[in-house]
């Protein structure tokens, strides 16, 4: 891919996910796109990001990843913000580089604790069912 068609897809607000790609090559991908992971981040994101099937994402999980893929529209005023890993668990990148969404959860009238938080890098997105408290990297493989 040319720079100038990363430099574009890294300033989207919805990046496109045209390919599915392990975490290994999500992290390679993401520090040649001038990410960097310290080795804080590291160690954070080694012990609380763990990673789950697409298969065993709850169902509103695809509805999510659906409305991510179009581009929208979102349920919620929120879902596109910048998520800004205060928690610092996932790997350390710039303003920007990761972004929120809303999972429904069925019986809640609020948006829920539920999130898919996306990175800049092909399927870079991961599962929080506890409002940032822990996050799964998806794995469209299994």
């Amino acid at each position: 891919m040319p720079w100038s068609t990363r430099v574009i897809m890294a300033r989207m607000r919805f990046p496109p996910r045209p390919t599915r790609i392990g975490a290994a090559a999500a992290l390679l991908s993401a520090v040649l796109l001038g990410g960097t992971v310290t080795a804080t981040s590291a160690t954070a994101a080694a012990t609380a990001v763990g990673d789950i099937c697409y298969s065993d994402l709850p169902s509103q999980a695809y509805t999510t990843l659906n409305l991510i893929e179009q581009g929208g529209p979102f349920p919620y005023s929120q879902d596109g913000s910048v998520f800004y890993n205060r928690e610092g668990i996932l790997p350390s990148h710039s303003s920007g580089y990761y972004h929120e969404y809303t999972v429904k959860t069925p019986g809640v009238s609020t948006r829920g604790a539920r999130r898919i938080v996306t990175g800049q890098a092909y399927e870079e997105d991961y599962y929080t069912s506890d409002h940032y408290a822990s996050f799964d990297l998806i794995d469209y493989g299994c």
